[in-house]
């Protein structure tokens, strides 16, 4: 499914090291569906100022920005939205006539599936990572009005995220932990794809169970949860959101709850 491109199609761009198909696919297919004449292409940029300029001079209305270009890109740009600010880092240039604002709908995303789930602000929260999506995902909890814990291996990376936020750090799950957060490959297809991220005992002392891995949706702490009859939060839901609100601030549309997750699924079989 794909529209049908012309002079007057408006082309927005994706930035990464390592390009994926699931922003290419998530949005051409929501143009043709909603009869937007737009085109959404993957880049693997040579030269990460010249790519922003090219985003300025050649009239391209948005990119989505990945590791490792997300801080390095804030220099580059005129304005960066509060969501970008709160954790210096940029995962969507908005191009508003040679005006780029930054964005990060991570952050958002997070935050909007807090409230839409009824996330009660008095759990006690363990997020396992330290690294860039960890830090959105702890701003955005923070900013919902909860704290708790990072747990991470790496003690430096660690403590400085918990300090950023005002959480407290462990290499273990403390055992008053209420809604465990897995911000770590574990799970993800691949090499640790068989890997249940917190122990079963730690699940079941849980009240909410969240896992940002989307590759694939059904983790085995996501399915451990589910079995249990603990709510989640998975890594599906978070990267069609995160997804569906760029492609809002790219062309003013909102899809439907029903397109978003058409579109996801047809992404992920690609």
């Amino acid at each position: 499914m794909v529209n049908h491109v012309d002079r007057n199609t408006t082309l927005c761009v994706s930035l990464a090291a390592r390009p994926s198909n699931h922003g290419v696919r998530f949005h051409n297919w929501l143009y043709a569906e909603l009869g937007l004449n737009f085109l959404y292409k993957a880049i693997a940029p040579t030269d990460i100022e010249q790519a922003v300029a090219g985003i300025r001079s050649l009239d391209i209305r948005g990119a989505g920005v990945s590791m490792p270009y997300k801080a390095a890109v804030i220099p580059l740009i005129d304005h960066v939205d509060p969501s970008a600010a709160r954790i210096q880092a940029v995962n969507t240039i908005v191009n508003d006539g040679g005006v780029l604002t930054g964005y990060n709908t991570d952050y958002s995303a997070v935050s909007e599936l807090l409230a839409s789930h009824s996330v009660d602000t008095d759990l006690r929260v363990a997020v396992r990572g330290s690294g860039g999506m960890a830090k959105a995902v702890v701003a955005a909890i923070t900013d919902y009005g909860m704290g708790g814990t990072v747990v991470a291996r790496n003690a430096e990376t660690g403590s400085e995220l918990a300090e950023q936020y005002g959480w407290a750090y462990s290499p273990k799950v403390p055992t008053d932990a209420q809604m465990l957060v897995n911000v770590t490959p574990l799970g993800m297809a691949g090499t640790d794809e068989n890997v249940q991220s917190f122990s079963d005992e730690e699940i079941g002392r849980a009240d909410v169970i969240c896992d940002v891995v989307a590759f694939p949706v059904s983790t085995p702490l996501i399915q451990a949860a589910q079995q249990r009859g603990i709510p989640t939060i998975n890594g599906g839901e978070i990267v069609a959101l995160q997804a569906a609100q760029q492609f809002e601030l790219y062309t003013g549309v909102r899809p439907s709850d029903e397109l978003i997750e058409a579109a996801e699924h047809y992404s992920q079989q690609g």
